[in-house]
C-alpha cells in the first residue's frame, strides 16, 4: 500500500527557496480569485486554483482551494487527486457528482446550492452541470497544498499509450482508439 500526502513541517510556515519577496502580510495573502467576483457567467469550464504553485504560503500547510465554473451542460471529466481529498461546496446552481471506490462502486448525487460533497483522496470522480440553460459555481478545498490532478481521458488517450494496448483494454479496434486520441493531443514536454 502506498500513501502520498503533504509532509509534516517543523516550522510555523515554509518559505520556498525560490521566493524572493519579503515576508509580511502580503506573503500570506492571495488575490488570484478577485477576478471571479462579479464576473459574467462562464462560457467554458474553468478552474481557478490557489495551490502552493500559485500561492507559495500554502507550502507545508496541507490545504489549497479551487473555484470551478461550469457553463450550462459542461463537465469536469473523470479525474483523481493523488495527494489530497477534495471537499466541494456548491455556491451556485446544481451539479451531478459522482465517485468510484476501489470496489468499482459508483456513488452519485445531485447537489443544489449550499450542498457539499467529499471526494476521498485518489478516487476517480467527476462533476457535471446537467442544466442546459444555467451555470454553476463550486468551491473546492483540498487536503493538500498540491493535491495534483490526473485526468482519466487525457492520461489514457493523450499520453502516447500504444493504440493496440488501448484497443485490447477497451475491447475495441485501433481506428476507434485513434479517433479518441485525436481529441486529446499529447501534452507538451515537461508540462
Amino acid at each position: 500500500m502506498a500513501n502520498a500526502g503533504d509532509p509534516d513541517i517543523l516550522t510555523d510556515f515554509v518559505i520556498p527557496q525560490y521566493f524572493t519577496g519579503s515576508i509580511d502580510g502580503s506573503f500570506f495573502t492571495y488575490t488570484g480569485m478577485r477576478s471571479l467576483m462579479g464576473s459574467n457567467p462562464p462560457t467554458a469550464f474553468n478552474v481557478t486554483k490557489a495551490t502552493a504553485k500559485e500561492f507559495p504560503a500554502l507550502d507545508g500547510q496541507s490545504v489549497s482551494y479551487a473555484v470551478l465554473e461550469f457553463p450550462a451542460g459542461s463537465v469536469n471529466p473523470p479525474h483523481t487527486h493523488p495527494r489530497g481529498s477534495e471537499l466541494l461546496f456548491l455556491a451556485y446552481g446544481s451539479l451531478q457528482v459522482g465517485l468510484v471506490d476501489t470496489n468499482n462502486t459508483l456513488y452519485t448525487q445531485t447537489l443544489l446550492t449550499g450542498d457539499m460533497f467529499i471526494f476521498p483522496k485518489g478516487l476517480v470522480h467527476f462533476q457535471y452541470n446537467a442544466n442546459q440553460t444555467g451555470f454553476a459555481v463550486a468551491v473546492s478545498a483540498f487536503g493538500s497544498a498540491s493535491a495534483g490532478t490526473v485526468s482519466v481521458p487525457v492520461t489514457v488517450f493523450g499520453t502516447g499509450i500504444d493504440d493496440q494496448i488501448l484497443a485490447e483494454s477497451f475491447k475495441t479496434n485501433v481506428s476507434t482508439i485513434q479517433g479518441l486520441k485525436n481529441a486529446f493531443p499529447p501534452p507538451p514536454p515537461n508540462a
